[in-house]
């Protein structure tokens, strides 16, 4: 069994190791294990550590049936020399105890319990088994949690038994009955985990809560600790000042401008709307002047490459409520893919629908409606033209 030099000391980054087994696993990956090491494996909500086995790098690390299994990209020599990625590490030590601490400080200020915990690569996040959070409770547990920070608590380990655990007020029952790892924030949190923490809780740096939402029956909390709430600082403040110059205006005018911008996109978005419409009308008048007959019946026929289906489908009901005596065959051709509509006046007796089904396999294409309109479309691996001339012959044969 591979010696966790993790658990004695969680801020060694290098350590001499032997290789006691060098293989693949099913999936043709090669590992090794070692006799110690300080290599972290994923597990607990913590993702595992990377670093360097002699020049070789770390990519993964696994705790499989009791075997510490480190992932590397090539084989190493017999003995080896680890460095640990101190600054992955770190993070993750400030993210997983500001988890401790922030969990805690929920249930002490609400009696809000934390079902689950994710230690994402930018962002964390805690499922709380409730179902709807408000701003003051939010804020009153970010302070709160950062007054644990501040104070500068002792963060302890602790290794008991089964027996011993019950001697403690724990925040969740332990989900293990042999080798209990607790971590403990005395007066604060006491609770079975196997992460790595820091020392106190002043190297957390920082808690800050994002934002929340509702997630199934429970409450997902997305929040940052440490280094990585200067970094969503940053990347906040980057935006807030290329919006302010954006939109020429202050930071606290910001909100008001970017609504009003949102307003008149939508005002401009209606208008084109309303343009579009009067061109389309305007349009199915000049297609109905130049319909033709064809068996006696007459036709409106267009081919665009320029509308979309959401246009040719207008265009074809503007036709038909303007005349429902005729028939229309409407194909537009846009990046080579051909989308069709086919309709017919309440008149008519035609099943529009049945004709565009004998013209779609000619396209590898899908599509449906009733008899009296029907749409549908596919790959251009026929011609327009030659799509258009079937839909004439299957329907009005």
């Amino acid at each position: 069994m591979t010696e966790k030099l993790f658990y004695e000391d969680q801020y060694l980054t290098s350590f001499p190791a032997q290789v006691v087994k060098q293989t693949t696993d099913k999936a043709d990956r090669l590992y090794v294990v070692l006799n110690q090491t300080a290599f972290y494996p994923t597990g607990g909500g913590q993702p595992f550590d990377k670093g360097m086995l002699n020049e070789v790098a770390v990519t993964d690390v696994e705790e499989v049936n009791a075997e510490l299994r480190h992932f590397v990209e090539r084989e190493v020599e017999e003995e080896v020399q680890g460095e640990i990625n101190w600054m992955r590490r770190f993070d993750h030590m400030q993210q997983h105890a500001g988890q401790h601490i922030l969990s805690a400080a929920f249930e002490d200020r609400f009696g809000y319990k934390t079902v689950s915990f994710h230690l994402g690569q930018e962002v964390c996040t805690i499922d709380l088994d409730i179902s709807s959070l408000d701003e003051a409770e939010v804020r009153n547990v970010e302070a709160f949690a950062n007054s644990i920070v501040q104070n500068n608590h002792p963060i302890e380990t602790k290794w008991v038994t089964n027996e011993e655990v019950t001697q403690y007020n724990l925040r969740k029952e332990v989900s293990v009955t042999d080798h209990i790892r607790l971590v403990l924030i005395p007066d604060i949190d006491t609770s079975g985990c196997g992460g790595t923490h820091p020392s106190s809780t002043a190297e957390v740096g920082a808690i800050s809560i994002l934002k929340w939402e509702k997630q199934k029956k429970q409450l997902r909390v997305h929040f940052v600790c440490g280094n990585r709430v200067l970094d969503q600082l940053h990347q906040k403040q980057k935006v807030v000042q290329g919006l302010t110059n954006g939109l020429n205006v202050p930071q606290g005018d910001l909100v008001d401008a970017a609504n009003r911008l949102v307003m008149q996109t939508k005002e401009h978005e209606k208008m084109i709307d309303e343009l579009n419409d009067r061109l389309l009308t305007f349009e199915a008048k000049e297609l109905l002047q130049s319909a033709g007959t064809i068996h006696e019946q007459r036709v409106v026929q267009m081919i665009s490459y320029d509308y979309g289906m959401k246009e040719i489908q207008k265009l074809g009901k503007t036709i038909l409520n303007e005349d429902p005596s005729v028939v229309v065959f409407l194909i537009s051709e846009v990046e080579n893919k051909l989308q069709i509509v086919c309709g017919r006046g309440a008149d008519l007796h035609l099943d529009m629908n049945l004709a565009l089904k004998e013209v779609l396999p000619l396209i590898n294409g899908k599509g449906g409606g009733k008899k009296e309109f029907a749409q549908g479309g596919g790959d251009a691996i026929r011609s327009s033209e030659e799509i258009l001339i079937e839909l004439v012959k299957v329907s009005l044969q």
